[in-house]
């Protein structure tokens, strides 16, 4: 019992040191100890069960819109999972996927310029994804190198920055914001925003995207055994959560791709169309929902 209590107490310190890392000016995390309790244990509490039953790998899909807490989410179940239960975790993001920018430049010349920014599915390279997948699923495991995307270069790392992983994991997190989603059977022709109408007349981008889901996508979304789902209040709040992102990443970075107010309104439009989608459809193929509220803090949980 002491352990177990010694166990939270570490695995509370080191949240709480996590959270407060994170922080930024006008944007602090509300009622940290009760989010932990009512929330974060809760899910870490159900993923090891699952573990449990399963005696193997389990993979964690974890999806939201832009800005919606995804790559911290992560952080804190990573943190919680490895103190509190004893669980190995390998976490990491489709977003660490992306193809190379000399890849997106010849996707945008040979299919359709919107290609070039990064983000919607046919932008990450599935080969390499699916290659992490079965390396982290072997058997016989060997260590080996996952990639790392640097959004403020807007290119992959070198491998000389690449993650390393050197055990097999008992909990795999995988996350982002398209993670989950599955392809639109109609209304593609329609465009939902300035940039499909005046960027995308013919609807070509649109449909390649989808059929991206519909196929390549569908095949790694397979692998996942269950998956979170952040629901974001609405589209709006895409937008505004992306800019403090934007906000951190100036902090952290030295590079020169750091994005204006009005680029990131131009960026998330190609975003909007499969985010408005899974917040339609998230009872679908969401095991287990979370409801954040306007201040970034969670409302209510359901877990299916």
């Amino acid at each position: 019992m002491k352990s177990k209590v010694s166990d939270f107490s570490k695995a509370k310190e080191k949240y709480l040191k996590f959270i407060k890392s994170q922080e930024i000016r006008d944007n602090f995390f509300y009622d940290k100890i009760g989010q932990l309790i009512k929330f974060y244990l809760p899910v870490c509490t159900y993923i090891n069960k699952i573990h449990a039953t399963k005696k193997k790998a389990v993979i964690i899909g974890l999806s939201g819109g832009q800005g919606s807490g995804k790559t911290t989410i992560a952080k804190i179940l990573e943190i919680l999972l490895k103190i509190n239960f004893k669980l190995n975790i390998v976490y990491f993001s489709i977003d660490d996927f992306y193809k190379t920018l000399k890849q997106r430049k010849k996707m945008s010349k040979e299919i359709h310029s919107l290609f070039l920014t990064r983000g919607v599915p046919g932008t990450h390279d599935i080969s390499l994804l699916k290659s992490n997948f079965k390396n982290l699923l072997r058997k016989n495991f060997k260590p080996f190198y996952m990639p790392k995307f640097d959004k403020s270069k807007d290119d992959r790392f070198p491998k000389t920055n690449w993650k390393k992983v050197k055990s097999k994991p008992d909990i795999i997190i995988f996350e982002g914001w398209c993670v989950g989603a599955v392809h639109q059977t109609k209304n593609i022709e329609k465009p939902i925003n300035i940039l499909e109408k005046k960027k995308d007349k013919d609807s070509i981008w649109r449909r390649a995207v989808n059929d991206q889901l519909k196929k390549n996508y569908k095949e790694v979304f397979k692998l996942i055994d269950k998956l979170i789902f952040l629901k974001v209040p609405n589209f709006k709040y895409v937008h505004k959560w992306r800019t403090l992102q934007e906000k951190k990443l100036k902090r952290t970075s030295d590079g020169n791709k750091i994005m204006s107010n009005i680029q990131i309104k131009s960026f998330i439009m190609h975003y909007e169309r499969i985010t408005k989608q899974m917040l339609k459809d998230y009872n679908k193929f969401a095991d287990v929902v979370i409801n954040i509220k306007r201040n970034h803090k969670f409302d209510k949980m359901k877990i299916n």
